[in-house]
């Protein structure tokens, strides 16, 4: 059996979002997490984490105040053990209505078949605009 590239390992982690298989997707992750989303203070659904239990605490909070509407994934570039993912998404805020539309950049790392960089890179004053209103 051949070994799954970091990208594949990585590109499995969204259909179990879409499923809401928090568990299933932070198993995904190593016991030591790089995390990183840049966003406005006051946004309920980014922890501080750095363990795959952060991941799936992470994963449920986002669930919790956020429905994904659309994933459209454009470009994956994987060099070693990064993988890039390049891409755009809607999201519903479920407190205010509102959608975050975004382009974003994933910056992941996977190391021994884990991940162990999640660094997530989106439009802060879209998701603060749906959040907090104009």
């Amino acid at each position: 059996m051949t070994a799954e590239s970091p990208a594949q390992t990585v590109q499995r982690l969204f259909p179990l979002l879409a499923e809401g298989k928090s568990g299933e997707a932070a198993a995904l992750f190593a016991d030591s997490v790089s995390f990183s989303i840049p966003h406005p203070p006051g946004i309920p659904w980014v922890p501080e984490v750095d363990s795959a239990d952060g991941m799936r605490a992470f994963f449920e909070l986002l669930q919790t105040h956020v429905q994904a509407k659309e994933l459209d994934l454009h470009q994956v570039v994987a060099e070693g053990d990064d993988v890039v993912l390049i891409g755009h998404m809607v999201s519903e805020v479920k407190k205010t209505g509102r959608d975050i539309d975004t382009a974003f950049v994933l910056h992941t790392t996977v190391r021994d078949g884990r991940i162990t960089r999640y660094h997530l890179y989106e439009d802060t004053y879209a998701v603060a605009k749906a959040y907090f209103g104009d």
